[in-house]
């Protein structure tokens, strides 16, 4: 039988005294696209930060398993490492430190811990400004401040452009439709459509259907007080874009 890449059994985590996550089950399996939809203030970037391992974010019980691994027994560094990432709905800025810099050191860290070879400066630019161009970053972008001064679009490329070249297992989309207009939500969407592969999976949150006419999910689940009320097929998401939360938080 094969093993889940992601495995969430009846979890439960606080954040300071307050329960964020009650009781959620999971299952989310190689080559699979996940949507994760819900009002706000439900609780769905805060499983973010807990598959992330943010600081603050304590789980009380539960399990979660990341390629047959316990995923919360490692740090945020060993998640990153064993290749789980988090695009962040509000990525952070990093005055003085260079774009590329940064990327290199990122994607040599875990080549190293790989045990692969690591890329040399000439490689590893030629690299990036080949993954750079499909999502129309500029080599100026490329030499600036991480994420200073960046517009919405570019932050959201930006992310993108580290998922392009980390190749991570999992990817954790947190609202990266946030703030995009129509062409930069497109660009974006065909740089993540891009990565998918039979081998890696995708965890997409968000709050518009708009989205997911564009990153097309196998399943969607209606997040609500921590948990998930109801998952179904794409159609799932259409409906909630139609009737909005209301009917489907009776059911509960």
């Amino acid at each position: 039988m094969t093993t889940p890449l992601l495995e969430i059994k009846n979890l439960y985590a606080k954040v300071a005294d307050k329960e964020i996550i009650k009781n959620l089950s999971l299952t989310i399996n190689s080559g699979e696209v996940h949507a994760i939809m819900g009002p706000n203030g439900a609780g769905k970037s805060s499983l973010s930060y807990v598959l992330s391992g943010k600081e603050g974010y304590n789980v009380t019980s539960g399990s979660v398993k990341f390629k047959g691994q316990d995923l919360l027994s490692m740090s945020t560094e060993e998640r990153a490492r064993n290749g789980l990432f988090l695009s962040m709905q509000y990525p952070t800025e990093i005055p003085g430190v260079v774009v590329s810099n940064f990327l290199k050191q990122s994607l040599n860290s875990i080549l190293k811990y790989r045990g692969e070879k690591e890329l040399d400066t000439i490689a590893f630019m030629k690299h990036l400004k080949q993954e750079a161009a499909q999502l129309n970053i500029s080599p100026e972008m490329l030499k600036r401040f991480v994420n200073v001064g960046f517009s919405g679009g570019e932050k959201k490329r930006f992310e993108t452009l580290q998922m392009a070249l980390l190749k991570p297992d999992f990817c954790i989309l947190d609202e990266i439709d946030s703030g995009l207009d129509i062409d930069a939500l497109k660009t974006v969407s065909d740089g993540v459509n891009s990565l998918r592969t039979k081998e890696n999976a995708f965890l997409v949150i968000t709050h518009y259907q708009r989205l997911l006419d564009h990153i097309e999910p196998d399943i969607v689940h209606i997040f609500a007080d921590g948990h998930i009320i109801k998952s179904g097929n794409k159609n799932l998401a259409t409906e909630l874009e139609q009737s909005g939360y209301t009917d489907f938080l009776k059911e509960e």
